[in-house]
């Protein structure tokens, strides 16, 4: 069993979040390699066989541009904090058919006492959330089991962060899900302890989630004609 972060990645995260500016980065982008994104890359290639028997059409690829890591630089043009960096490291696990179509993705996320696991979609387009609100409506009993499942919501919790005000028009109010379909995300996640991010077993537990979470990602590919 490997290891790939450890105390020191979680070192770094921390110092950036308190000297976010591009000189301080400049100066320990070599603190930045070693301990976050190289690690984080060796995982990501260990997690391929992993991947590959949740689905043979999702991609876990390690590669530095256009692979699974994000930039660790943000984007500030339309933002109004203009800090230059992330103070986490993300990485998506995409669909092979990601730049054709909307498509649901898992995702890693590395950050001091908030790291974790999930999956879905996250801010798809408003054509995307009609779709799959009208598939939940369509589909309610399979509906149930991937996204309600005892099981499941034992593990994982429902992004509840974005929503809509009121259910959307043209569905009964006695729908069982009335309440998911005010869902602006259709995201499920669960927490993962900084002790087993940094400890010998974190491959094992990933597949395991990865797995968990195959059903939920199964259904909204289902949503949009894609491919699981």
């Amino acid at each position: 069993m490997s290891t790939y972060f450890t105390d020191k990645s979680f070192r770094f995260l921390r110092t950036l979040a308190r000297n976010n500016n591009r000189a301080w980065f400049q100066a320990h982008k070599a603190d930045y390699d070693a301990h976050v994104r190289e690690p984080f890359r060796a995982l990501l290639t260990d997690l391929q066989p992993d991947l590959r028997t949740v689905s043979e059409h999702f991609r876990s690829e390690p590669k530095t541009v256009g692979g699974s890591l994000f930039r660790i630089q943000r984007d500030t043009r339309f933002a109004s904090d203009k800090t230059p960096y992330k103070a986490w490291q993300g990485a998506r696990l995409f669909h092979e058919r990601r730049k054709q179509v909307p498509a649901p993705s898992f995702y890693l996320h590395l950050q001091p006492g908030n790291s974790f696991i999930g999956a879905g979609l996250w801010h798809p387009e408003t054509a995307t959330q009609r779709r799959v609100r009208q598939f939940i409506f369509d589909n309610p009993g399979s509906w149930k089991q991937a996204a309600h499942a005892p099981a499941f919501r034992r593990r994982f919790d429902l992004e509840t962060g974005e929503m809509l005000v009121r259910p959307p028009r043209g569905f009964p109010p006695d729908f069982a899900f009335l309440d998911d379909l005010r869902h602006k995300n259709f995201v499920a996640s669960h927490a993962i302890e900084d002790s087993v991010m940094t400890g010998p077993r974190l491959r094992q537990t990933l597949a395991k989630d990865l797995n968990a979470l195959a059903p939920f990602v199964d259904y909204l590919c289902a949503a949009l004609d894609l491919e699981f």
